[in-house]
Parts: structure tokens; C-alpha cells; sequence
């Protein structure tokens, strides 16, 4: 069983839908579910891997509360090694509200909280070494371990032969691209969404985005296109790949976690040694099943539901 360290954002999430309008002053809107989640870049990629079969250990920064205790024990329930989530005292546990629309749109209002804590001292690079993936996830909204700590904990991993996959929460901040750039010679796979690329970059293009990011040393580019599928893209030889992925026909409830999703499935992928085009279908077959509930942890069962899932429900070419 391979062993995957997540590494960066855990969120505790409270969802609510549908959603139409917050009612005026203290008036009353009945929705039809509200839940609460283990979610974010890292914590929400973990639950799915755990469930499609991987051994995971969650690593980041939570508080002493009980958002907190929350995420611990949902994280034990699916046998997460959670030894490595420090505790920060005097902070909440970062948690978002999400009112979730009736197209499956989520607007979101977050607090930072413990992940704002997370620093270069609180790493185990121990437990990275004996990874087979590292999975990075949350730049951006890591404000103490954004930069260079980062660059340090990916170039440490590169040393030790652990396979690096990276996301981001794509935020308009004009430094953005410049956490991102030095970090990039460190990582085997960048798994941004294709806007989010494109807003670092400036550039509309998705061949000039994968171009800009293979030359400055991502060895394969994984974009989530939406309804649009996804890309892989590499270079071979000096010329360039691309392997456009389709999705699948499914009920769409809430998009929370659909990019999440894609990443663990990718990396399970991976991890049974699949070629690219398969593990970027077995993404996207874990964010059609994701996306029909409420919620990052919805519609995954295990590896075998999906593996059936990916085998049998009717595909959608990209239109890209």
C-alpha cells in the first residue's frame, strides 16, 4: 500500500443548500441538508485517499478546539494517521461556511485560523522521507509557510525520491506566482484549475499556461478544466504531450472537493502504476461522484466502486 503525506490546508467545512438568497435582518430560510466536513487542499484529498485504499498521513496545523477534535476524529474513522496535525493554542481550527447553490456553485466565507500557524518547525520531514507521494496543498493561505519554508520541504522530498504533487488555493494576490515559481523545479506534478493558472499567468492560452509552467520546471502540468475535462501535459524528447481527459455524466448537487477529489484519484492512479491517461480518468471519475452530494467526502465509496464507476458510467469528451 503506498504511503501518501498530505500536506497544508485542514478545514473544517459547514455547508447549507440550496441556497437562494440570505433572508433579510433575522428572517428564516429552510434548506433541505446542512453538514459539516473534513475539507481543504489537503484534508479533503486525504479523506478520498484513504477511501480509495492508500495509506495517509494528514500533516498541517488545527487548533485546540472542537473544529478541531472534529477533524481528528472524522480523520481516525477512516484510519488517517493524524499524529502529525499540530495543535495550535489560542486559535480556531480554520473553518469556511459554504452556502451552496442550486447549480452546485459555492460561494464561501472563511477564516484562516490554525493554518495561518503552520510553520517550516512543525514539519515531520522524517515522515516525508519514508513517503512514496508527498501531496502539497494550500499555498496561498498559509501565510507562514508560504515561500521559502515550502521550497525547503519540496526540495527535501525531491532528495529523498518521494514523488511531489502540488494544488493551490488560487487567490487574487499579486505575489502569488512569485510563491509558486521557485517551488516549481520541485514538483513532479502542478494540479492547479486551468483558471487558476491562467489568472497567475495572464495568459488565456492553455498551451502558453502549460508552456510557462514546464519551463520553469513542472515536470507534467494536471489541469481541472471543469465541464471541460482535464490536461496532462509533459515533455517527451523535447516535444511537447497532451492528453486531453474527459469527464462523466453525473448529477450535479455541489462542487465542493471536486478538485480534491481529482487529485487523490490521480495519485491512486499513480500509485498502481497506471499509465497518465488512466489516473486522469480515475480523477475524474472520483469528482463525478464527489460532485453528486453535499459536500468534499461525498460520493467516493472505495477503490472498487470506483474503478466500476470509471468502467461503466458514460463518458463526455473535452471540448476544449
Amino acid at each position: 500500500m503506498a504511503k501518501v503525506v498530505s500536506l497544508g490546508i485542514h478545514i473544517a467545512d459547514m455547508l447549507g443548500r440550496p441556497v437562494v438568497e440570505i433572508p433579510p435582518g433575522q428572517q428564516l430560510a429552510l434548506l433541505d441538508e446542512i453538514r459539516i466536513t473534513v475539507a481543504g487542499t489537503a484534508a479533503g484529498t486525504s479523506v478520498d485517499l484513504a477511501k480509495l485504499g492508500l495509506d495517509v498521513v494528514a500533516m498541517g496545523a488545527i487548533g485546540t478546539d472542537g473544529l478541531g477534535d472534529f477533524i481528528v476524529d472524522t480523520m481516525g474513522r477512516y484510519k488517517i494517521d493524524t499524529t502529525n496535525l499540530v495543535r495550535k493554542d489560542g486559535i480556531q481550527t480554520s473553518a469556511t461556511m459554504l452556502p451552496i447553490r442550486p447549480n452546485g456553485d459555492r460561494p464561501a466565507l472563511h477564516v484562516t485560523g490554525a493554518n495561518g500557524e503552520l510553520t517550516f518547525e512543525d514539519i515531520n520531514l522524517d515522515a516525508i522521507a519514508s513517503a512514496d507521494y508527498l501531496h502539497m496543498g494550500g499555498t496561498s493561505l498559509l501565510p507562514k509557510f508560504d515561500g521559502e519554508p515550502t521550497r525547503k520541504v519540496l526540495e527535501f522530498a525531491k532528495k529523498h525520491d518521494v514523488i511531489v504533487t502540488f494544488d493551490l488555493v488560487a487567490i487574487d494576490r499579486p505575489d502569488l506566482l512569485d510563491l509558486i515559481e521557485p517551488l516549481l523545479p520541485y514538483i513532479d506534478f502542478f494540479m492547479p484549475g486551468l483558471e487558476e493558472a491562467e489568472m497567475m499567468t495572464g495568459l488565456s492560452d492553455r498551451r502558453a499556461n502549460i508552456e510557462y509552467f514546464l519551463d520553469r520546471g513542472a515536470r507534467h502540468t494536471v489541469f481541472k478544466m471543469g465541464s471541460a475535462g482535464s490536461s496532462i501535459a509533459y515533455r517527451e524528447n523535447g516535444e511537447l504531450k497532451e492528453i486531453l481527459v474527459p469527464i462523466f455524466e453525473t448529477t450535479v448537487v455541489d462542487s465542493t472537493g471536486c478538485g480534491d477529489s481529482y487529485c487523490a484519484g490521480f495519485i491512486t492512479g499513480l500509485s498502481h502504476g497506471w499509465d497518465l491517461d488512466k489516473c486522469g480518468l480515475f480523477g475524474s471519475a472520483c469528482a463525478a461522484q464527489v460532485i453528486t452530494g453535499l459536500g468534499s467526502d461525498a460520493g467516493i465509496v472505495d477503490f472498487a466502486g470506483t474503478v466500476k464507476y470509471m468502467e461503466q458510467t458514460r463518458k463526455i469528451q473535452p471540448t476544449v
